[in-house]
């Protein structure tokens, strides 16, 4: 049987017991930025490269967004599975509840403008009375 009490994510910050052991912020802070610099610069190359199939590229970036937002959530704002970081997890997701509250709802604001603001085709039926 192994002793789990020192194993911990790569983000979670270490408890009194185990910081003797534990890996320095600096690291992980370091760990992180490199991580996400890569990240970034693959984004920029799926961006700008001619080597995808063009109808591919938004979702790839699409991937590398989620995979950006996982590597900030985790290596700077120590956001984990552990016990101490459930208030953490659920402002997170409060606020991703209110952000897709408010795209969603003004999508629909827009489409149903847009849907209402549509001028009839009255064109055609004006200009033959016109000659």
């Amino acid at each position: 049987m192994t002793d789990t009490r020192h194993e911990r994510a790569p983000g979670d910050r270490p408890s009194r017991e185990m910081h003797a052991s534990a890996p320095s912020e600096f690291l992980v802070y370091t760990i992180g930025l490199i991580v996400a610099l890569l990240l970034t610069a693959t984004s920029f190359w799926a961006a700008n490269t001619t080597l995808l199939w063009t109808g591919g590229v938004f979702l790839g970036l699409a991937v590398l967004a989620i995979a950006q937002m996982g590597i900030h959530l985790v290596f700077f704002l120590h956001i984990t599975t552990g016990p101490e970081s459930t208030n953490n997890v659920l402002a997170l997701a409060f606020g991703v509840l209110i952000v897709f509250v408010v795209v969603a709802g003004s999508m629909w604001i827009m489409a149903d403008m847009n849907q209402n603001m549509l001028m009839p085709s009255a064109e055609p039926t004006i200009m033959r009375m016109q000659h």
